[in-house]
């Protein structure tokens, strides 16, 4: 049976190593469907109250909810700004979370993060996954992958035997929480 995972990289660059870790990680479901998001078709503007008092929830904001909805599953693979989410993410999770309480639908979630650096961006996945877990009862499985440029090619996908391993663990039982939508 058909599974449908929404994949994005948690940034804005148009070469995010974590936009690719994450499509990466979609194509290996076993019938996944994927559909990439880009946070750039999500651009809105910086959220406040007063202006969503204003104006209103931006109609990108509801779109990027309705590919959420559909999905039988969520990858998202974080960029690390200063230690946090970047502000691309951040402005759209704000925009999203004003829409209903339950912003991730409590859909399986396999969360990542990586980085050129030995750190693998392991503290904004460490923020978003205690932050998700008190969001979303289903399950939320995450991995770090650090040093992207030596562990990792489209080709070969994670090169380090230890670090496949682990991420194959993660994708698995995240894998095995998915139940296909029937709306």
């Amino acid at each position: 049976m058909e599974k449908y995972i929404v994949a994005f990289g948690a940034s804005s660059s148009h070469e995010s190593i974590n936009r690719r870790f994450a499509i990466f990680a979609a194509n290996q479901i076993k019938n996944g469907i994927v559909n990439v998001l880009d946070l750039n078709h999500f651009e809105m503007p910086i959220y406040s109250i007063d202006r969503e008092k204003r104006y209103g929830i931006p109609d990108l904001a509801k779109k990027f909810k309705k590919h959420l909805k559909k999905a039988d599953g969520i990858i998202i693979s974080f960029a690390e700004h200063n230690g946090s989410y970047t502000a691309a993410f951040k402005n759209i999770f704000d925009w999203i979370s004003r829409i209903e309480k339950d912003v991730w639908y409590q859909k399986p979630m396999f969360l990542l993060s990586t980085s050129p650096g030995r750190g693998g961006a392991r503290i904004v996945l460490e923020t978003a996954v205690n932050k998700f877990k008190r969001m979303n009862s289903n399950s939320i499985l995450h991995f770090s992958l650090p040093k992207f440029h030596e562990n990792f090619t489209e080709l070969e996908g994670i090169k380090d035997s230890e670090l496949d391993t682990e991420f194959r663990i993660q994708l698995n039982s995240f894998e095995g929480a998915l139940k296909p939508v029937t709306a």
